[in-house]
């Protein structure tokens, strides 16, 4: 019979805890899964990492195999003597058999067909959405091709649809679990989970931050320094907004509970970046205006600068 190391297959110390190993096959099998690795070896290393956690993940299968002793991976040892009448079966010959055959065979070794059962693996897709479609809820239809394993266990791409309902308040970057839609299980193992990641499209208005919405208001120079009341866009349509007096650029003014909803909560707000904008072109009025402007004004928006290059000087 060849060795295997099973701990140096999951790169784990041979004291590692249960949990340390769980953790380290969830890793290992994903890199290595035949959908996902383009490593050549693969789905052979695959393999070789289920056939590890199927013996360390059971107590008493760990405890049988390191009862084993250490050896050289692929030297050929025989186990030490009793051991087949105290784990295993006492006519089982040791001379033609393969290790793992060897626990699988022990008790609970086995299950549907004799072969391991393995959980299906879990799978990540995106989807884009709008930001209207956030603030609503919406139901999107998914065309995926998912891996999943036949009889003999050998994975084939299965092309599958699915419509998930996207709660209102969906924010990008969200990652929505949709449990059990993921792979299938082999011999009798839990299918895996689907991840969806939401993303939101651009907005020509709106910048989004979490549940909170920003959106940049053009103000004249006489708006910002008067006060104004203006309509704005909200997605629940347009509002008045009152812009106080002397408002300077990128002032920021809050609508509560304007922006997208919370799943269990009260909505995010609506935040207005005021901006002040000027005319591309004057008329001779205007340009009458701004320089009767400019000579009554005591205003000197260079004040600051002024006094710390007197302060330097």
């Amino acid at each position: 019979m060849k060795y295997k190391d099973y701990y140096s297959v999951l790169g784990v110390d041979r004291s590692a805890t249960t949990e340390a190993i769980k953790k380290a096959y969830r890793k290992l099998a994903h890199k290595y899964h035949p959908d996902v690795s383009k490593d050549p070896q693969g789905e052979e290393k695959f393999k070789e990492v289920a056939e590890a956690y199927e013996t360390l993940k059971n107590p008493e299968k760990r405890a049988a195999y390191d009862q084993l002793g250490r050896h050289q991976p692929g030297q050929d040892f025989q186990p030490p003597p009793g051991w087949g009448e105290q784990h295993g079966d006492a006519q089982f010959s040791f001379d033609e058999a393969d290790l793992a055959d060897l626990f699988a065979g022990l008790s609970g070794g086995r299950h549907a067909g004799g072969h391991i059962r393995m959980p299906g693996q879990d799978y990540d897709v995106a989807t884009t959405i709008s930001l209207m479609d956030a603030y609503q809820g919406t139901e999107v239809e998914l065309n995926l091709g998912l891996p999943e394993p036949d009889a003999q266990g050998r994975l084939h791409r299965v092309p599958r649809k699915l419509k998930v309902r996207i709660p209102k308040g969906a924010t990008d970057g969200q990652r929505l679990r949709l449990a059990g839609r993921g792979g299938k299980g082999l011999n009798g193992g839990r299918d895996g989970d689907l991840y969806l990641t939401i993303t939101l499209q651009a907005h020509p208005l709106f910048r989004v931050s979490g549940h909170d919405l920003y959106l940049d208001l053009p103000l004249a120079p006489w708006e910002a320094v008067l006060g104004a009341s203006i309509d704005v866009p909200t997605l629940a349509g347009p509002v008045r907004l009152k812009v106080p007096p002397n408002s300077p650029a990128g002032r920021k003014l809050r609508l509560s509970g304007r922006g997208l909803p919370r799943p269990h909560g009260k909505e995010g707000d609506l935040f207005i970046i005021t901006q002040i904008v000027v005319p591309e072109t004057a008329t001779d009025a205007e340009r009458g205006l701004y320089e009767q402007l400019a000579k009554d004004s005591t205003f000197n928006p260079r004040a600051h600068l002024q006094k710390e290059m007197n302060h330097a000087a």
